[in-house]
C-alpha cells in the first residue's frame, strides 16, 4: 500500500449540495458507503437533504446478510429516521410511487470491478425507474476496487441477461461504477438524467489498496483486494458442486471439495504457465454453504503479481481441468448467467476448444474497450 491520497464521490459532496440541499431524496446505498472521515453517506445526506428513502441491495443496508439475502421488510433506519427499503428480494427497481415524491436519487455502493456482483444491477435498475419518473440520478463515484487498467473475460450475450448481468458487457470491464453508469446509460439508450460525483486522485492502475481509503467489505465475502481480484473468476465456481470457500476466512481464494485430489489438480494447471499466481495445495472445512462441516481438499489461489495474473482464464482454465479429470465434478446451467452464456457448459470443453475461445475473444474485448473509451473519467 501507498500513501497516495484518493477521494469518494461523496468526499465531494459540496459541489453539488446547492442542487440537493433540502431537495427530497431517495438513496440506493450499503456499507461501504462511508467518507474518508468515515461518515456514513445515509448521514450526509440526511444532514443536508430530506432523506426519506433508503433502498438497500442484496446483502441488505448493513452488509450483514449472506448471498442470496436481502433486508426482507421495511423499517426505519435508525441513524437518519429514512423509510429502508429492500429491493434484492423481488429484483426489481424503486417503486414508482415512491419516486414520485422525490426529487433526486441517488447511488452510493462500492462496486467490486465483475459483471456478476448484483449492485451493477441495482444500479442500472434504478436509472431506468428514475428515467421513468422524470428525476435525476446522481451518482457519488468510487475508485475501482481492482484497477481499471485490466478488461477481461466474456462479453455477456443479452440472451443470458439476468441480475447477475444485465448487460453486454465483459467480466471485468474496466470501469468505476460512474463511468460504467454512464456507458450503461448511452449504449442502452436508458435516457436517465445522470450526473457522476467523480472521485479525485484517482488513476486507472490504481487497487483500491493503492487509493489510502479505508477497506470495507463491499459484501461479506469480499473481504481484501485480493479476493476481489480471485472473484472476477471463481464466482464461477458458485454454479458447480465446488466450494468457492464460502463459509471459510478465504471465500474465493479457497477451492475445493472432498472428492478433490489436490495433487492431479495441482499438476494439470502447471501445464498452463500461468504467471502472477501460485496454486497452494490446501484443506478446509466450511462453517456454511456448501460442504458444511466437510473436510474439503482443493487449493488456495495466492497472488504473487496482480499485473499479470489473469484471474478470469485461469477459473476457466480449471474448471476445464476439474471437468477432465474428476468424474464426481458438475456445473448447473446457472453458469450460463455467470459465464453469460451456455456455451462454457455446451461447447468450450476440452484444451483446444477452450484456447479457440480466448483466441476469438481478444477481438472482442479490444473492441469493447474501444466503444466504452469515451466514458472514461480519470
Amino acid at each position: 500500500m501507498n500513501n497516495n491520497r484518493c477521494a469518494a464521490g461523496i468526499d465531494n459532496f459540496s459541489t453539488i449540495s446547492h442542487k440537493l440541499n433540502n431537495a427530497r431524496v431517495g438513496l440506493l446505498t450499503g456499507p461501504s458507503a462511508q467518507t474518508r472521515a468515515f461518515r456514513s453517506t445515509p448521514d450526509v445526506i440526511a444532514s443536508n437533504c430530506r432523506l426519506k428513502y433508503i433502498f438497500a441491495s442484496e446483502h441488505g443496508l448493513y452488509g450483514d446478510l449472506q448471498d442470496g439475502l436481502g433486508d426482507g421488510e421495511k423499517y426505519i433506519d435508525r441513524e437518519t429516521g429514512a423509510e429502508v427499503i429492500s429491493l434484492y428480494e423481488s429484483h426489481q427497481p424503486p417503486p414508482a410511487d415512491l419516486l414520485l415524491e422525490l426529487d433526486y436519487l441517488l447511488y452510493d455502493i462500492q462496486d467490486v470491478g465483475a459483471r456478476f456482483y448484483t449492485y451493477l444491477s441495482t444500479l442500472t435498475d434504478g436509472m431506468t425507474a428514475a428515467a421513468s419518473a422524470g428525476i435525476p440520478i446522481i451518482v457519488f463515484d468510487r475508485p475501482g476496487m481492482i484497477g481499471l487498467d485490466r478488461i477481461e473475460g466474456n462479453i455477456l450475450n443479452p440472451k443470458f441477461s439476468s441480475y447477475v448481468g444485465r448487460f453486454p458487457v465483459p467480466t471485468r470491464y474496466g470501469l468505476t461504477i460512474g463511468e460504467y453508469a454512464r456507458y450503461i446509460n448511452n449504449s442502452q439508450n436508458i435516457g436517465c438524467d445522470l450526473t457522476v460525483v467523480p472521485c479525485e486522485g484517482l488513476t486507472r492502475r490504481m487497487y483500491y489498496d493503492d487509493t489510502g481509503l479505508a477497506f470495507i467489505n463491499p459484501s461479506p465475502n469480499i473481504n481484501s483486494v485480493d479476493c476481489a481480484i480471485n472473484y472476477v473468476g471463481t464466482c464461477l465456481f458458485e454454479a458447480t458442486n465446488v466450494s468457492e470457500g464460502r463459509g471459510t476466512t478465504q471465500p474465493f481464494s479457497l477451492i475445493g471439495a472432498p472428492w478433490i485430489d489436490n495433487r492431479v489438480l495441482t499438476e494439470g494447471m502447471k501445464e498452463y504457465g500461468f504467471e502472477g499466481v501460485h496454486l497452494r495445495p490446501a484443506w478446509f472445512t466450511p462453517l456454511y454453504g456448501k460442504y458444511k462441516g466437510e473436510r474439503c481438499e482443493g487449493v488456495q489461489i495466492h497472488i504473487t503479481d496482480r499485473g499479470r495474473y489473469q484471474p478470469f482464464e485461469f477459473a476457466v482454465r480449471m474448471i476445464d481441468e476439474l471437468r477432465a479429470r474428476f468424474t464426481e465434478f458438475k456445473m448447473t446451467t446457472y453458469i450460463d448467467l455467470l459465464f453469460g452464456d451456455d456455451l462454457l457448459r455446451t461447447e468450450y470443453i476440452g484444451r483446444p476448444a477452450v484456447d479457440r475461445f480466448f483466441a476469438m475473444n481478444r477481438l472482442s474485448l479490444a473492441n469493447w474497450a474501444e466503444s466504452s473509451y469515451h466514458e472514461r473519467i480519470y
